[in-house]
């Protein structure tokens, strides 16, 4: 038995209803089951419940044991003063207030003999098998209607968790949404392994500065290579020994101090994705667009935003993936699968948070249309969902899957889930 599952059928009321009564024998009518709080505080705020005959309006608690209210301190806490109903699967002990000079006890409603045993089979057969999805078994007998309503919510929530760093962010920036988009693009222009390296490089390095030189591409590439520190060593090259030079006035005329070189990662990755040459694709995007958060808002075509993200490398690293050591020569511009996962993971959600924050609905659907447009996404994740017969249309539908199989399937929350929900209502 876990906790979450009292709450569970306290919100859909499936549970015995009939002739309830406290544990000290008192009638009890449930009059407003209240509101469920995910905060701190009791679980359930603004009920009504009449004892006896006598209406109470407060909070209703909840735990597996009576004695839990003490293994928590809430016998300590002012907060739990104003809980009017204690209801719990098994009542080992009674409870008393926190009230000075007072010994009231909690009044307390006993589950144990009144949750259905068939519900309560399913729910522990659901946490208890170790299927790809708990409810693989009875997805299909989960109607579209269901399925797709838990997608569309699952996807808003996708969303605003993503949009949550970005707030933190801005907020950090002083509402300046061109210097935070600008870290967030750093960020994902290091791919998984150098995003942090990528993002504390930015913030390190103003987008005001490199705004002022972004007329220059090598003063750029200067500014960005020697703020990763990676021109702290001596070169064979004549190019990377001038970016080096530069540097040198460049970090002395804006107060700059490198970040440290070993965050930055090549091991193990392509060399597509060294970070010297995502810095160089960089410094290209930087060179090319001026005010780019501006541009992306106003952009209402799919198409038109990628090729905002359509850069070239600079001569040099057409021809070198590092410094110093000369490879055959390629173009090394953003692929077609990097550009759309920056659209998917940095533009919708600055679109989805601008409206949000806005007012504006109208960049809010803008956010839901381009995820609509982009390619369903290819990985172990959203091939699952398709084993199973779920259609992926488009990303406005993986995306959504992979937030259900992270954050609800794998963590078992299935009473969190319309899915789960409805599996559970399966006669």
């Amino acid at each position: 038995m876990h906790e979450n599952f009292l709450h569970y059928l306290w919100r859909t009321r499936r549970f015995d209803l009939s002739q309830m009564a406290t544990t000290d024998g008192e009638p009890l009518e449930i009059l407003d089951f209240g509101e469920y709080n995910t905060h701190s505080g009791p679980d359930f705020l603004n009920a009504r419940v009449r004892i006896s005959n006598m209406v109470w309006a407060g909070n209703v608690e909840m735990h597996l044991k009576s004695s839990d209210w003490l293994q928590h301190g809430h016998q300590h806490d002012d907060a739990y003063n104003n809980v009017v109903l204690h209801v719990v699967y098994d009542n080992d002990v009674p409870i008393f207030y926190k009230k000075e000079g007072l010994s009231e006890r909690v009044k307390c409603m006993e589950m144990k003999h009144r949750i259905p045993d068939g519900i309560y089979k399913k729910y522990w057969a659901l946490l208890n098998n170790e299927h790809w999805i708990p409810c693989q078994h009875h997805l299909f007998q989960v109607s579209d209607l269901v399925k797709n309503a838990c997608f569309e919510r699952i996807l808003i929530e996708r969303l605003e968790r993503k949009t949550t760093e970005i707030a933190v962010a801005l907020e950090r920036n002083r509402n300046d949404w061109e210097e935070t988009f600008y870290q967030f693009t750093a960020r994902y222009f290091g791919v998984k392994e150098n995003s942090e390296p990528m993002e504390w490089l930015a913030r390190s390095l103003p987008n005001i500065i490199l705004s002022k030189h972004k007329n220059q591409l090598f003063q750029i590439e200067a500014l960005l290579y020697g703020q990763a520190g990676l021109l702290e060593t001596a070169f064979q090259d004549a190019y990377p020994t001038a970016l080096k030079k530069e540097f040198q006035f460049l970090k002395h005329k804006h107060h700059l101090s490198p970040i440290n070189t070993v965050a930055w990662k090549f091991a193990r990755l392509r060399p597509a994705n060294f970070p010297t040459i995502r810095l160089a694709q960089l410094a290209q995007l930087v060179h090319q667009s001026t005010h780019l958060f501006s541009k992306i808002i106003d952009i209402e075509e799919m198409a038109d935003i990628q090729k905002l993200f359509e850069v070239k490398v600079s001569e040099y690293w057409q021809t070198h993936y590092v410094f110093d050591t000369p490879s055959v020569s390629i173009a090394k511009t953003l692929g077609k699968d990097t550009v759309l996962l920056m659209i998917i993971n940095v533009v919708i959600p600055f679109l989805f948070y601008y409206g949000t924050y806005r007012k504006e609905d109208k960049y809010i659907q803008r956010a839901f249309d381009f995820l609509r447009k982009v390619q369903p996404e290819k990985n172990s994740i959203t091939e699952g969902w398709q084993k199973l017969g779920i259609p992926l249309e488009s990303a406005h539908r993986t995306q959504a899957l992979i937030h259900l199989k992270t954050e609800y399937c794998n963590k078992k929350r299935c009473l969190d889930c319309a899915i789960g929900n409805s599996v559970l209502n399966i006669k």
